[in-house]
């Protein structure tokens, strides 16, 4: 279902079956974002977690859980989600949350990139090269 709220919003989707499925994805492709179960036919979602952060260090890790506990999340903090979306969950909470995290991500790179372009400027004026714009 969320998946086809996303895609009627502009998201590019893809989905996997279980854990093992979204890590082989996770190799083979870039993904912005993992909107992760924490009960998978395979494995916990916080396995999943962890994985996801060797496969893709970048990528926006939410857990979406029909289970909440603190233990839940707790242990879905420590593995590295950003976020933590209890269903049955109210939609616009839910996009708000994924725009939100999505804006900070792109922020976050824009400001990478700022930097390597002033470490190279420096560098290059540090090695007497000359600059050259554009």
């Amino acid at each position: 279902m969320l998946a086809s709220i996303l895609e009627e919003k502009g998201y590019s989707v893809d989905t996997a079956r279980n854990g093992k499925e979204a890590i082989t994805k996770s190799y083979e492709n870039f993904y912005n974002l993992a909107l992760i179960d924490i009960r998978l036919p395979d494995m916990q979602g916080t396995k999943l977690l962890s994985d996801m952060k060797q496969t893709s260090p970048g990528m926006i890790r939410i857990i979406v859980t029909g289970f909440p506990s603190l233990h839940n999340a707790v242990e879905a903090v420590n593995k590295g989600a950003d976020a933590y979306i209890i269903k049955p969950f109210n939609v616009e909470k839910a996009l708000n949350t994924i725009k939100e995290h999505l804006k900070k991500q792109e922020e976050a790179k824009q400001y990478s990139q700022e930097k390597v372009a002033e470490f190279i400027e420096t560098r290059a004026r540090e090695l007497g090269a000359p600059l050259r714009k554009g």
